[in-house]
């Protein structure tokens, strides 16, 4: 009797052993392909890793390198809050919508498929850790390539022709100048944003649900960030209304827009990130987030990059989120960060590349598919 339990439950453990090689096994597979199907992004963010310690050796500001700066941020953000908020939602969700269900929907949302795409994308948003540092470096190195903000007069000449004569910072405020309202503002362009913004990047990068707009997606984020924030950025170096008066001397055309951030019912964590960065750029530093650009707006072309992607998914859901571009837009210029234009240009430069990129993707997948049915037909 005895020795028939022990046969069992040595049976049983064996059993288990062979299911958890079986899963273990099933789950590697899984990530080694969603690697080698993001092999492209890899390569694109050592190139662009390449590029910018080149320019730093070049330029002699290795002091400036931003590497190390996203290392604590990044790596808690998408290792430990963001897969533990998933895994949160998840676990509810199994809960409140399969009552009769719930081991069954468990083994599928923790099955080693979607485990796999968890691991890869985690994965791969540690590489975009590495991008995010070049980008700062680089940012930093821009006034420094260029002699200082050459374009700051030219583009606030034309951002009061677009709007018929005042300097469009002015509007905003005639419009919504209570003091709650310019609170909401200061914490949508400072907060919402970023939990948008880098919470549709987790999402994407994880979620097996994004699989088909996955290298897509994270190929837009890239060119936001090294098109509109190191290129064009470099080519029309602006500093933006906020910094006007130290970039160009003229301490009379932003004075009231000055005196409104300095304010104390002014945009008090806006105020005090221009501050931050001032600082780090008169001492030649780099810090979390440092590098001064105006045009164009890195922050209106990711939320643009998000709208693009969201019409895809609803016309609805594309409104709003057009909808929500035109207030970041807004806000960037009733916070003195950029000139209008400067979101203009975003929402132009982000628009092309991403019809451009699905044109592309699309007739490449086609080519695929066509070449598939001619040789399943041939075979």
């Amino acid at each position: 009797m005895l020795a028939g339990r022990l046969e069992s439950t040595m049976a049983n453990r064996d059993k288990k052993l062979t299911n958890l090689r079986g899963w273990s096994f099933e789950l590697l597979s899984h990530v080694c392909a969603r690697v080698g199907a993001d092999c492209w992004l890899y390569l694109a963010v050592a190139a662009y890793f390449a590029i910018g310690v080149v320019l730093l050796a070049t330029y002699g500001h290795a002091e400036i390198a931003s590497y190390a700066l996203y290392f604590d941020q990044w790596t808690y953000l998408f290792l430990f809050l963001m897969p533990l908020m998933a895994a949160i939602f998840d676990y509810a969700w199994i809960l409140l919508r399969f009552e009769g269900k719930r081991s069954l929907a468990a083994r599928r949302t923790f099955s080693p498929h979607r485990l796999a795409h968890l691991l890869s994308g985690m994965l791969l948003l540690m590489a975009l850790m590495v991008f995010q540092g070049t980008f700062t470096s680089i940012k930093n190195l821009l006034p420094i390539i260029r002699g200082g903000f050459l374009y700051d007069e030219g583009l606030a000449k034309i951002d009061a022709l677009l709007s018929f004569g005042p300097d469009p910072w002015k509007i905003p405020p005639s419009i919504a100048g209570h003091a709650a309202i310019v609170k909401i503002v200061d914490w949508n362009y400072s907060v919402l944003w970023f939990v948008v913004c880098f919470g549709a990047l987790f999402y994407v990068a994880t979620s097996p649900r994004a699989r088909s707009v996955r290298v897509r997606y994270v190929c837009m984020f890239m060119f936001v960030w090294v098109v509109c924030g190191n290129i064009f950025a470099g080519i029309f170096i602006s500093a933006g209304p906020v910094f006007y008066s130290a970039a160009t001397g003229d301490s009379q055309r932003f004075a009231e827009l000055a005196n409104f951030l300095a304010s104390p019912d002014g945009p008090t964590t806006a105020s005090m990130f221009q501050h931050y960065l001032w600082s780090l750029h008169e001492h030649g530093s780099s810090g979390l987030g440092s590098g001064i650009s105006a045009f164009p707006s890195v922050h209106v072309g990711l939320i643009a990059l998000n709208a693009f992607f969201a019409a895809e998914v609803s016309r609805r859901l594309g409104i709003i989120a057009f909808g929500y571009t035109a207030f970041v837009i807004a806000s960037s210029v009733y916070l003195g960060w950029h000139y209008a234009i400067d979101g203009y240009a975003s929402l132009l430069i982000v628009g092309s590349g991403h019809f451009a990129l699905k044109t592309l993707m699309d007739r490449e997948s086609r080519s695929v598919s066509d070449t598939r049915q001619v040789s399943a037909a041939t075979a």
